[in-house]
């Protein structure tokens, strides 16, 4: 009985640890598209934020929220 909890549990929080794994992505294919860019001062300057915003946010577990962050620069490069 208790093995199936444990297996169950570990299939609920499967999902969780994908998810979160997808930030370390974001940001590296952020920081490659960067150098290449075309935008504009003021919007080379949001995606930095955004880009930090998102770092920052996954450091603190709100993958949720990093990935919002790190998809509205992704856009704005368009990744």
């Amino acid at each position: 009985m208790m093995i199936r909890i444990l297996i169950a549990l570990l299939l609920a929080l499967a999902p969780v640890t994908a998810f979160a794994n997808q930030c370390p992505t974001m940001m590296a294919a952020i920081d490659a598209a960067m150098p290449n860019a075309s935008l504009s001062e003021s919007d080379m300057a949001k995606v930095k934020q955004l880009r930090q915003q998102g770092e920052e946010l996954h450091k603190a577990g709100d993958h949720a929220g990093s990935e919002a962050a790190l998809g509205e620069a992704k856009k704005m490069l368009g990744i």
